[in-house]
């Protein structure tokens, strides 16, 4: 089976080196094994071809097992789960207190996996969004039915930098795992980012979640952007992405674990 995954890394990287469309985006190196379950991670290797196109697997996920369709190539990385995608399952899950009752967006859905794991165990009201492709939208809504959420999750189509298509967002919580990918787009996630937390309009008046973390009074704000980010680039490459958010005037702080708490300096609220 690894053979079989490392040469369909292998053309995926070959398509990808070909495509102009993805000419303007500068992709951060990483390790081909990196993309699939090795030994002891959470997928349990059942695999079924169900067309040229696309791939069903079973994830399993903290207390639950979810069937996920992945396209076999998408050009914008929206086909595979990550590995940080479990991992960040698993925090969230540990720290659930602080995202209950929150109104969620996830960015960078992919084959909105994590999404349907928060809707299933936390009844999470959370809306998936990824780049403007019919097809990542056809697949999120086939994995949300074959996970057996019906109605499927609400979706946005977002291009990063682009504008956003609702002008007063209302999500307290924006979500996202190992989007970091591209480099040259660090500018447009940033700006997407930026608008998403400084245009915010919460629709009710709530009061932010509190708890523990790492031994601290932790509070996290609304709104705020939570992210996991576990793949293997260089660490100037990574330096971009937080030195730019904090140029636009962001706070970033690490909550441990990889995960990474992103939110409005407080002279720009």
């Amino acid at each position: 089976m690894g053979t079989h995954y490392i040469n369909r890394w292998r053309n995926t990287a070959s398509r990808l080196a070909n495509n102009n469309s993805t000419s303007d985006m500068d992709i951060a190196l990483f390790s081909p094994a990196s993309l699939f379950a090795a030994d002891g991670d959470s997928s349990d290797g059942e695999t079924t071809e169900t067309s040229q196109n696309f791939v069903e697997r079973n994830h399993q996920f903290p207390g639950i097992e979810l069937q996920i369709r992945e396209f076999g190539f998408h050009q914008l990385n929206a086909n595979l789960l990550w590995p940080g995608t479990f991992a960040f399952a698993d925090w969230l899950l540990q720290h659930r207190y602080l995202i209950e009752r929150r109104r969620c967006l996830e960015i960078g859905s992919g084959t909105g996996a994590l999404a349907i794991f928060l809707k299933k165990e936390f009844n999470l009201d959370i809306t998936t969004s990824d780049y403007n492709d019919q097809e990542i939208e056809d697949n999120i809504v086939h994995n949300c039915i074959a996970n057996k959420i019906i109605p499927s999750l609400p979706h946005i189509k977002h291009t990063w930098g682009d504008e956003f298509p609702i002008s007063e967002p209302d999500w307290d919580l924006i979500i996202a795992s190992d989007i970091l990918l591209y480099v040259k787009q660090y500018p447009n996630l940033i700006k997407s980012l930026t608008f998403l937390l400084k245009k915010y309009k919460p629709t009710n008046v709530v009061s932010p979640a509190e708890g523990k973390l790492n031994g601290a009074d932790t509070e996290l704000p609304r709104p705020v952007f939570l992210m996991s980010w576990r793949r293997r680039i260089g660490k100037d490459d990574e330096s971009l992405f937080f030195t730019g958010c904090e140029e636009a005037g962001l706070e970033v702080k690490h909550l441990g674990n990889r995960v990474y708490c992103i939110k409005l300096r407080e002279s720009n609220l």
